[in-house]
């Protein structure tokens, strides 16, 4: 009789755990902007590599979107394609064969066409999920998560901007870039929006600033590997959040090694983990948020 009442607390326990949702709220781009400047008592998130996917859940799906909620409060990484007849649509891949029960370029289906397709999981498992347009994605996020929008496939950064824009997205969109001609170019179309760029040196940061991109503007990916200190400690200094991605060698470290690692990459200076392991890499933010006595006024539980 103990076991089994043993049993269904844990059971009991484990539902209570994922039937909440965290979520993120900012009344306006400028509650981010301020959120996103750094101070030695940063809240630390976790950016789910395109939306966190796992047993069931396929990448870049909304549904998937929400489970990583469950989990943690969360950065959400997508990513933007274009459909033959000019729709923001949610897909990493060219082609469709490996994420969808469809095939072929994804740039020669109409949006019809790509709605109805479903998606696969990881497994490759059909779901019941579809491709999500970008306005139904930026939608849905609403009062919910951070967006960090990774833009592919040659699709216009001003068309993204603009769905933004339609969306009233400004207060949780981060529009991602990889060189400092990009990165002006959208701080041009766009002077308040979050951009993310790589950054993993002093003078990157420099030529984004002679560009005109100012540090308040800023989200610095530092690579997929551990950077030096002074590095974080640079980017610190000029009030910059630090995007490490852990997704590959250092997730794989981890799985091999012990979840901890993720408590010390913390420690040592990243601020946002971009991870393909979201349900490790939370509870290990989570502890490392409650032993620091971490606070975080943009964040709610909802049950």
């Amino acid at each position: 009789m103990k076991k089994l009442a043993f049993l269904i607390l844990a059971l009991c326990s484990f539902n209570l755990t994922y039937s909440q949702e965290y979520n993120l709220k900012f009344k306006n781009v400028g509650e981010l902007q301020k959120f996103m400047q750094w101070s030695p008592s940063r809240y630390p998130l976790i950016s789910y590599h395109r939306g966190g996917p796992t047993a069931g859940f396929p990448e870049n799906a909304i549904e998937t979107f929400a489970n990583s909620t469950k989990r943690s409060p969360a950065i959400i990484e997508f990513d933007v394609a274009l459909s033959k007849d000019s729709s923001l649509v949610i897909m990493h891949d060219d082609r469709l064969d490996r994420t969808s029960n469809g095939s072929g370029p994804i740039g020669e289906k109409t949006l019809s066409e790509l709605k109805e397709l479903r998606l696969k999981d990881n497994d490759g498992r059909i779901t019941d999920f579809k491709i999500p347009t970008l306005d139904e994605v930026l939608k849905w996020g609403l009062n919910k998560v951070i967006f960090t929008v990774d833009i592919k496939r040659g699709v216009p950064y001003k068309k993204i901007i603009e769905a933004v824009r339609r969306q009233k997205a400004e207060a949780y969109s981060i529009i991602i870039t990889y060189n400092v001609k990009q990165a002006e170019e959208v701080h041009k179309l766009a002077p308040d929006l979050m951009i993310s760029a790589s950054i993993r040196s002093a003078e990157d940061l420099e030529r984004l600033n002679q560009a005109g991109v100012p540090n308040n503007r800023l989200v610095a990916f530092v690579g997929i590997s551990a950077p030096e200190k002074s590095i974080y400690d640079y980017l610190h200094s000029k009030g910059i959040w630090c995007i490490l991605g852990t997704m590959g060698n250092l997730d794989r470290s981890a799985q091999a090694k012990g979840d901890e690692l993720y408590q010390k990459l913390l420690h040592d200076g990243a601020d946002i983990l971009s991870t393909d392991r979201g349900k490790n890499c939370a509870t290990e933010i989570l502890k490392y948020i409650e032993q620091n006595g971490l606070k975080n006024k943009q964040l709610s539980l909802k049950k």
